[in-house]
Formats: C-alpha cells, sequence, structure tokens
C-alpha cells in the first residue's frame, strides 16, 4: 500500500494526550505523507493548571481554561504537522469530567461531574460522532486507550468504550445510513508504555541523581498501571528522528506540562529513545512482519 493511501486515526480524550501518547509516531508519519486524524474529545476543561498567571482560568473560577487548552492544541498540531483535528461532537460538546487520585495510584471518577461531562455521554450518542469521522475519513488503523484507559481516567476509558463501539458501527451496512458509507478499520491498537524501557529510563535517572520522575518509585519495584508488560507489546514505531517535533508539541501546553518537568527531565538525562519510540499493542486485525524483537515496527504492517 503506497503511503499516501495509509490512513490513521488517532482518538484521545483531552489536549496534551495525543502528544504524549503518539506525538512521535504522528510526526514521523505526517513528514512520511501518512494521512493522521486525530478526534479530541473533551477540552479538558477540569485540567490542573501548571501557570499561576493562570489561575483564574480553573472550572471553579472564569472556568476558561477549554478554550485556552483550544489554542495549546492548535499550537501542538502545528509542531507536529497535523492538519487534521477534529472535536468529537464539535468544540464543547462533551466535557472533562474531572479525576481524583485513588489510593492504589491510578485515577478514579471525582465525587462530583458536570452533566455535560463525556464519561456521563450517552455512549451510542458520542460513537455516532466519532462513526460519522470514521465513514468520512475512511482510516485503516485506529489507535486509543485500553480498556483502563491507561491510568483509570474516566474520560480515558469513556474514549476507549466509544472507539471500540464506533469502530464497530462503522462497519455495520445497515447502520444508520445517513453518517455515510460503511468502513472497516482494519487494525486497532492500544497505546502503551513498554515495563523495559521505563525501568531502563528510572535507572538512568537516579543514577543520574533526578529523583523528581515518580518520586520514590524504585526501578525495579512494582510499576503503574500504564506501563505495560513487554510481553503483551505488539508493534514499537521507531520515530527518534521527529522527538524535537514532539518536544516542541510538549512545550505548546505550558498550563499541562512543566517545562523543566520529568518529560524533559527524561529526553536530557535519557535520551531521545525514551521519547521517540512509541509502543502500541495489538487489540484487532491481523499482526503484520515483526523484527527480531517479535514486534511490528509499523502499525501499518501487513496491510
Amino acid at each position: 500500500m503506497n503511503t499516501a493511501d495509509q490512513r490513521l486515526l488517532l482518538v484521545h480524550a483531552h489536549p496534551d494526550d495525543e502528544v504524549i501518547g503518539n506525538g512521535a509516531t504522528t510526526a514521523k508519519y505526517v513528514a512520511e505523507g501518512r494521512h493522521v486524524t486525530i478526534v479530541t474529545c473533551t477540552a479538558g476543561e477540569m485540567g490542573e493548571i501548571l501557570v499561576p498567571e493562570l489561575a483564574h482560568l480553573a472550572a471553579d473560577k472564569d472556568d476558561a481554561l477549554g478554550e485556552h487548552r483550544r489554542t495549546e492544541l492548535e499550537d501542538a498540531m502545528a509542531a507536529l504537522g497535523v492538519t487534521d483535528h477534529r472535536w468529537l461532537g464539535g468544540f464543547g460538546r462533551f466535557r472533562d469530567s474531572g479525576m481524583k487520585w485513588h489510593e492504589a495510584g491510578h485515577a478514579v471518577a471525582a465525587d462530583e461531574t458536570d452533566e455535560r461531562a463525556f464519561a456521563n455521554a450517552d455512549l451510542t450518542v458520542a460513537a455516532d460522532e466519532l462513526v460519522r469521522i470514521i465513514r468520512e475519513v475512511r482510516p485503516q488503523v485506529m489507535a486509543t486507550y485500553d480498556q483502563f484507559g491507561g491510568y483509570g481516567h474516566p474520560d480515558h476509558i469513556q474514549a476507549h468504550r466509544v472507539a471500540t463501539y464506533a469502530a464497530h458501527l462503522a462497519g455495520v451496512r445497515s447502520y444508520k445510513t445517513e453518517l455515510g458509507e460503511p468502513w472497516e478499520i482494519t487494525k486497532i491498537y492500544w497505546n502503551a508504555m513498554s515495563e523495559s524501557r521505563m525501568r531502563e529510563g528510572l535507572r538512568k535517572l537516579r543514577e543520574a541523581g533526578d529523583d523528581t520522575f515518580f518520586e520514590g518509585m524504585d526501578p525495579d519495584g512494582p510499576m503503574p498501571h500504564f506501563v505495560t508488560p513487554d510481553e503483551l507489546l505488539t508493534c514499537a514505531v521507531d520515530a527518534t528522528a521527529y522527538v524535537d517535533r514532539k518536544m516542541a508539541a510538549m512545550k505548546a501546553y505550558p498550563t499541562q506540562i512543566q517545562l523543566d518537568g520529568p518529560f524533559f527531565a527524561l529526553s536530557n538525562n535519557v535520551g531521545d529513545t525514551a521519547w521517540g519510540v512509541e509502543f502500541y499493542r495489538l487489540a484487532q486485525g491481523p499482526l503484520g512482519p515483526v523484527g527480531e524483537d517479535g514486534l511490528e515496527t509499523d502499525l501499518f504492517a501487513g496491510l
């Protein structure tokens, strides 16, 4: 298949998720002439604000963070070269649900949520918005979160559910023909982080004297929920040549990512492979050709 005919759909919950999870892959594929469509389900209205002078944008104050993150996302898309970004159902249709931390170290639903919260949305209503996009774009490959949303955030879990359901509905010939001609996505992946890479990165950071990244975590101890055992991984996209674009896109989100925080500390101390190689789990479709490590090197492998 010619790269110009290859189409990838990425489904994410909030602005900045797409950079953290798929930024290098996205920059690489766009540069190679493949079509990348990014769908963001909420504007991230409930996110933490790391810039003190913008604290007034918070949901319990001016409630204007979503509009601000909209401009941050636009800057990030420009850094990655993406020209096809969509807000699920249009900007503001679904609101960030918020979250709180469970004592076990993962996210759970907040005590109170807005009635417009994405996590509260009717699954079919939200899925239909994505069905429309799938049938228009006609991607061969889609990537989103696993069933736990990586770390338990209710919006990530809902994004997984919506993407999974929409992918099924989009291929049903008799389902809501007004949403477009049916289309079946051949390969579906879940974003992942390699356990061995995570442990290696932590070791190098600790050796360099940096204890800020996941403070107190032992490189040889239990890993966070979003870390995936290597035996479950299916694909590793090596986009180290495009790490600078991923980092530029991260810097487009100053309200969410500290410029002197763990992402950049890890990059500076460990090297480009820390963020330039992105991992995936195949959730649907054929396994393509693999390398000596047993992993595909391309999300379109075998197509």
